[in-house]
């Protein structure tokens, strides 16, 4: 069985770095992209914000209080999206399967490439030097014999480095990663799997499927696998939408569900919109709560049939707010609608991680 050859590329602090080459006084500077106020977000901040713990999603207040004398520039989309485009322009000249996660981000297969390079890690490393020379911006890169295993890969050496896991070298790295490191992991999970004492790889590797599938539901399947090498989806040119959502954040905490329905109605109106504009309707509403701490909480229910009319969207939203009392003064709610009428109905093979397999990677 062959062995597929899959880079996933991470432009380093994207928004922020393009701000830095557009702006030389920016250059050297502690920087995020985002609103200086008082309830602003941090959509990215540079690594030499980094330094001072700033990172992305974080408040604005927070992130003056650990640096001072933080400059905030406020985002230029369209900037972004044309830099974008070029870096994406020399990814098709390498291969045609080319999966965009996000502006700053994709996977290529580049298993059967257009230069006619046996080597994927030299792939790799070719491609993060053009977009050197050609828009003077870095990029780290993973690479590996799957999408799940490449993107961990991507993070190890940032910024501007890459990681190559060969296919014999992929049991190994698994059972010796940090359960943390595992993409799905979030601090629920993360925390749950301390409890059950799964701190590494090799420990959940130690778990039976049905445990995993008990404690975990439908994701206990994939975290089985994907401890095994086992991630068999292929890297998608035209991917598919799995979920169209909206949501909003307030100046002010809201702290009553009766407060909460006006901002359902408008979200519920938006999502409406969009998924019309998608030709797209989904069986499963998911309701999204952020508080005033931080926590983000999801309430979810799934119907019989695709729906996408904002009656029904904020009738079942309204009636997962009510499930149960609020936590605490809400910052941000939202909904979400997913398992698409775009998802075809197909079994997937599980793939071998082929770990002794000698390969030129």
């Amino acid at each position: 069985m062959e062995v597929r050859k899959i880079i996933h590329i991470d432009m380093d602090a994207f928004y922020a770095s393009v701000e830095q080459l557009d702006f030389p006084e920016y250059r050297g500077k502690p920087l995020v992209v985002g609103s200086g106020e008082k309830r602003g977000v941090i959509s990215a901040a540079s690594y030499e914000a980094r330094k001072y713990g700033v990172r992305s999603a974080m408040t604005a207040a927070l992130a003056k209080k650990r640096c001072q004398h933080l400059l905030f520039v406020s985002p230029r989309f369209e900037r972004y999206r044309e830099v974008s485009q070029a870096i994406r322009k020399i990814f098709y000249e390498y291969t045609p399967l080319v999966e965009p996660l996000a502006l700053d981000e994709a996977y290529l297969d580049v298993t059967h490439n257009l230069v006619g390079q046996s080597s994927a890690t030299r792939i790799a490393k070719e491609i993060r030097n053009r977009i050197w020379e050609e828009l003077q911006l870095t990029a780290s890169a993973g690479i590996s014999i799957n999408k799940f295993v490449a993107k961990i890969a991507s993070d190890y050496n940032k910024p501007n480095g890459q990681k190559t896991i060969a296919p014999e070298e992929v049991l190994g790295f698994l059972e010796n990663l940090d359960i943390r490191k595992f993409y799905g992991v979030g601090k629920v999970t993360r925390d749950k799997m301390y409890g059950m004492g799964i701190f590494t790889g090799n420990d959940l590797k130690s778990k039976s499927r049905s445990f995993l599938e008990t404690h975990f539901g439908k994701s206990g399947l994939y975290f089985y696998d994907a401890v095994r090498g086992i991630h068999p989806s292929a890297v998608e040119p035209n991917r598919r939408s799995k979920s169209v959502g909206a949501e909003r954040t307030f100046r002010e905490n809201i702290s009553s569900e009766i407060y909460l329905i006006e901002r359902l109605e408008q979200i519920a109106a938006i999502l409406e919109r969009r998924l019309q504009q998608s030709n797209l309707a989904g069986k499963t509403i998911t309701l999204k709560l952020k508080y005033s701490d931080f926590e983000q909480q999801t309430r979810a229910t799934s119907l019989s049939y695709f729906v996408k009319s904002k009656e029904i969207l904020l009738d079942t939203a309204k009636e997962l707010l009510f499930q149960e009392g609020l936590k605490n003064s809400v910052r941000l709610i939202g909904i979400s609608v997913s398992n698409l009428n775009n998802r075809e109905n197909n079994h997937t093979q599980q793939v071998n991680t082929m770990a002794q397999l000698q390969i030129d990677f």
